[in-house]
């Protein structure tokens, strides 16, 4: 592939990595409309906090969620809510299949 090709879609493609996980997946649906802690989102899931933690950074890197410290907690939230849209456009692909 052409260097300047790969070079204007590298950081789509970095998106689409992060997003390309059941459990970050998830993460985005369930914290679109409310903050939710580490804790919370491990025990809605069921793994453990330092892979949830994991998966948590790299939706952060990418900017895909924020954190906000309240107290000794973080509770995440969806910061780009347009990645939903590209979540709907999916599932209707999964949908005609």
């Amino acid at each position: 592939m052409n260097k300047d090709i790969e070079k204007e879609y590298l950081d789509s493609a970095e998106i689409f990595k992060a997003l390309a996980h059941p459990t970050r997946l998830f993460i985005i649906h369930t914290v679109k409309d409310k903050k939710l802690s580490v804790m919370e989102l491990t025990e809605l899931v069921g793994i453990d906090i330092s892979t949830m933690s994991k998966h948590l950074d790299i939706l952060k890197k990418h900017k895909i969620i924020e954190g906000e410290k309240v107290k000794n907690y973080i509770y995440y939230r969806l910061n780009i809510p347009c990645v939903l849209d590209f979540m709907s456009c999916a599932t209707k692909v999964i949908n005609k299949k």
